[in-house]
């Protein structure tokens, strides 16, 4: 998928794993895949789980304050969730990669999630309902599992991330799943590499 001018190329990794993530293999493979299709691209690099926040009273008061109101400690509340946003509105290309963690994502791609969901600024409310502000972005999420089949009735990620990203806007999300790795192991994630390959 090359872009006519050279996009930003946001990554985000969750897993809790440095060395050998299957997830940040997998997001290695995609960073570059894209890379080589676009040379000129800016690479933001995101790893949630270095830890981030949780939403706060504090966060939630000054989240739904306006702007020009707010003072200088709700400005700082905010401050980490504005650079967030901000990545996430630059970029024209997102990857997330994340393990399954107890049939869901991890708490850290949960917490970036609530961190950049926020109203007025990445979606909207209408009298139809919401709508999401992040239009026109294409995003690659690859997933790695030890026993959780993605897309069965157990997997409370893959169509958690599906719906969350839609409700910010992102609809063109491509999904690439290296699951069940303790029964299929290493083929599997080799299998999936090559997905990535025949689809960006």
């Amino acid at each position: 998928m090359s872009i006519t001018h050279a996009p930003t190329l946001l990554r985000i990794d969750s897993s809790g794993r440095s060395a050998g993530s299957n997830s940040r293999a997998l997001t290695d493979h995609l960073i570059a895949k894209l890379a080589a299709e676009n040379p000129d691209a800016a690479i933001v690099a995101r790893d949630v789980a270095q830890g981030l926040p949780f939403v706060s009273d504090d966060w939630i008061n000054a989240n739904f304050t306006a702007a020009e109101e707010r003072d200088d400690s709700q400005a700082k509340a905010l401050t980490l969730s504005d650079t967030l946003v901000a990545e996430l509105e630059a970029a024209k290309i997102i990857v997330i990669g994340t393990p399954i963690y107890n049939f869901g994502i991890p708490a850290s791609l949960k917490a970036w999630i609530d961190m950049v969901a926020r109203a007025g600024k990445t979606f909207k409310y209408t009298d139809t309902g919401p709508v999401g502000l992040l239009e026109g972005k294409k995003a690659y999420v690859a997933i790695a599992s030890g026993g959780t089949e993605v897309g069965s009735t157990i997997d409370f990620a893959s169509g958690y991330l599906k719906h969350v990203l839609g409700f910010l806007g992102i609809h063109d999300v491509a999904f690439f799943a290296a699951d069940q790795l303790m029964m299929h192991g290493d083929e599997k994630v080799a299998a999936t590499k090559t997905a990535i390959d025949a689809v960006v």
